[in-house]
């Protein structure tokens, strides 16, 4: 292992020792495995390849004040990866054998855990492929399971700091009955475009509205949107935002901070109304936006970034994190590395 500098670290792939791997043939899973191999060998007519049957997640685990290692939420990404993969018509691992291959990984790769104190954390990146060859649009019958790990730092390069971001009107993320549910690639590839343009643009990130009628808030393009104005805690209640582990917590903190927590569909016209917007994910916490530009009408919204309410929830979603206030809901697993 070279000598990694945890505080400069953006977010990315860095070589680690191994993986975790496991294999479902003849109706059933075999054990995890771990090897040092960073490439999957594989028949060029794999569904996976040619028909989408791929799932992943992303999790981190924490470096704590105390020295422990925790997961945070683990069990819900494990769930997720199961919602996702029945979608597909997949052979999902249990949320026993997800968590069993993550413990392995994490164990297999535990100096690569920043310390406390950097800033960083360990992402841990579970996968699933269709691995049969098939050349007809069907399910497949043979599934990989992989699970990798890498220290990663903040995924906006200046972490809980104001982003600007921009409404996507030419692209749509996910169709509205489509896949945008899932936590599967296709949905990724979908805003490859349309985040290069904003980038290039000058913009952090873009904001999607609803692919039918574009009327609605949805997500942006790699993160859930939230609101704050009036005492509440507002996010988008659509089939085609992938459920954020971070934006349910959210809710739950926001409840918490005495905030009334709506769960709904949000027109356009209320963007200008909140007092904050934020992108909440794994990858990036929480992202205060300052300001949302839309090119159709050639207008920008203002909000206070960071604002009071964001800063509170990302202080909280974070000390529970690192261990620095009491898990009273249970949302962290210790890890004995």
């Amino acid at each position: 292992m070279s000598e990694i500098n945890w505080g400069q670290l953006g977010f990315g792939y860095v070589k680690t020792n191994c993986n975790a791997r496991c294999e479902f043939h003849d109706g059933k899973w075999g054990e995890v495995t771990l090897t040092t191999d960073e490439t999957i060998p594989m028949h060029i007519a794999a569904t996976c390849l040619h028909y989408g049957q791929e799932a992943f997640e992303g999790l981190k685990v924490f470096r704590g004040v105390d020295g422990k290692a925790r997961f945070f939420r683990i069990e819900e990404n494990a769930r997720r990866m199961i919602n996702s993969a029945a979608y597909l018509k997949m052979e999902a691992p249990s949320e026993v054998l997800f968590i069993k291959a993550c413990e392995e990984a994490v164990k297999a790769n535990a100096e690569f855990l920043p310390p406390y104190g950097t800033g960083a954390s360990l992402y841990v990146r579970p996968l699933l492929l269709g691995i049969t060859a098939e050349v007809g649009v069907k399910a497949s019958k043979d599934y990989l399971f992989v699970v990798f790990v890498t220290p990663v730092g903040p995924y906006f390069k200046n972490g809980f700091a104001p982003i600007d971001v921009v409404i996507e009107r030419d692209h749509d993320r996910a169709a509205p009955r489509g896949t945008g549910h899932t936590k599967v690639g296709g949905n990724y590839a979908a805003s490859i475009n349309a985040g290069a343009a904003a980038h290039e643009k000058g913009y952090a990130n873009e904001l999607y509205l609803d692919a039918a009628e574009q009327k609605y808030v949805d997500e942006f393009g790699a993160a859930n949107f939230f609101g704050i104005k009036d005492g509440k805690y507002v996010t988008p209640n659509s089939r085609t935002v992938l459920p954020s582990i971070t934006n349910k917590s959210l809710r739950t903190l926001a409840q918490d901070l005495g905030l009334v927590v709506e769960d709904r569909p949000i027109p356009y016209e209320e963007i200008k109304t909140f007092e904050e917007t934020g992108a909440c994910g794994t990858a990036a916490v929480i992202s205060p936006v300052g300001n949302i530009y839309d090119p159709k009408y050639d207008v920008t919204f203002h909000y206070d970034a960071p604002g009071k309410v964001s800063t509170q929830l990302f202080t909280m979603l974070q000390d529970i994190q690192y261990g620095r206030i009491e898990d009273k809901h249970g949302w962290t697993r210790e890890i004995d590395i």
